[in-house]
């Protein structure tokens, strides 16, 4: 006789193969989302399923000729079959009927997703395997999940990567001619036209250096590696807050060309900002910029800098006062 404790595990299984077809949907949407993280809070029992179900279904992508097979051998000697057997080979045929039913074919090929932020513009994303990325304004990367990796190409911007543990499967970061690759940690890389830095808060964080010239380095929490578009590389001690200020409406700088600044406040307001004498451009600026709306931070950068702010047509032009 099963159990009350049984009955519910297997009722979470059951839920939860059903929500991992679910999420691979191409129409799954933002309240599919909210109906799961409640579905995973309901019961302590669901998430510890939904990860089971996981690695299950990883398994039978490693091993889907040895399921079928086996099923088959299953199917032509027909018996009862015992709890030990439905939560172990029961359960790859369970993804291997999720795989053949709902996803043909996406076990053989790249899962991919892309992802846009414009001006102005923040976006969180939570990849399948509970990894968490935010994206800072005008960012473009994409999402890849295969078997033996997780890989993200940037093609322009920065976000902050929050990664769940895989030692199976690394997660690698593509930017700037470049190859970022940890298991799980947390850190934030900015490409921006040909120059990257990479700022780690916890965990490892290996930088390769790809298609481009260079070095390795293995970042450990408080490290910095920036790369410039020459690539000239500079390993340094930082906070790792500093660089994820921009999550919390916080732009920090340490000795940066005002050039830089009005460049980041022109991706984080849709009024731009011009600077109208060149010579402005390269007056240095340290100091914490509260990003509430551009006209008081170009009144505020005022009082300390030898610049005023004019009304232009795109919103803002920077003059010598």
């Amino acid at each position: 006789m099963t159990s009350i404790a049984e009955q519910q595990e297997d009722r979470a299984v059951t839920e939860a193969g059903a929500w991992l077809a679910r999420l691979q949907r191409d129409d799954v949407g933002e309240d599919d989302g909210l109906a799961f993280e409640a579905w995973l809070a309901a019961a302590p029992a669901n998430r510890s399923a939904y990860v089971q179900s996981l690695g299950v279904w990883h398994e039978y992508a490693a091993g889907a000729e040895e399921v079928t097979a086996e099923l088959a051998r299953q199917a032509d000697r027909p018996r009862p079959l015992s709890r030990r057997w439905v939560t172990g080979i029961g359960g790859l045929a369970i993804a291997a009927g999720l795989a053949i039913a709902i996803l043909p074919g996406v076990l053989s090929q790249t899962a991919s997703q892309s992802f846009v932020t414009g001006k102005g513009q923040h976006q969180r994303v939570r990849l399948e395997d509970g990894s968490v990325i935010d994206l800072n304004a005008e960012t473009r990367l994409k999402v890849s999940f295969v078997r033996s990796e997780r890989k993200v190409v940037m093609a322009e911007g920065e976000a902050i990567f929050d990664v769940a543990p895989d030692k199976a499967r690394p997660f690698t970061v593509a930017a700037a001619g470049r190859t970022v690759r940890v298991v799980g940690t947390q850190f934030d890389v900015r490409s921006r036209q040909g120059e990257l830095t990479v700022t780690v808060a916890r965990g490892k964080v290996e930088v390769r250096p790809g298609v481009a010239t260079g070095h390795d380095y293995l970042l450990t929490p408080g490290q910095r590696l920036a790369v410039g578009a020459t690539g000239v590389e500079d390993l340094r001690v930082v906070d790792p807050q500093e660089a994820f200020g921009w999550r919390i409406g916080r732009l920090v700088y340490r000795n940066q060309a005002l050039s830089v600044v009005v460049a980041d406040l022109n991706r984080q307001f849709v009024e731009q900002t011009e600077i109208g004498d060149p010579e402005l451009g390269a007056i240095p600026i340290t100091g914490v910029i509260v990003l509430d709306d551009p006209r008081a931070v170009m009144a505020r950068l005022s009082l300390m800098l030898p610049i005023r702010s004019v009304p232009s047509d795109r919103g803002l032009l920077l003059l010598k006062k």
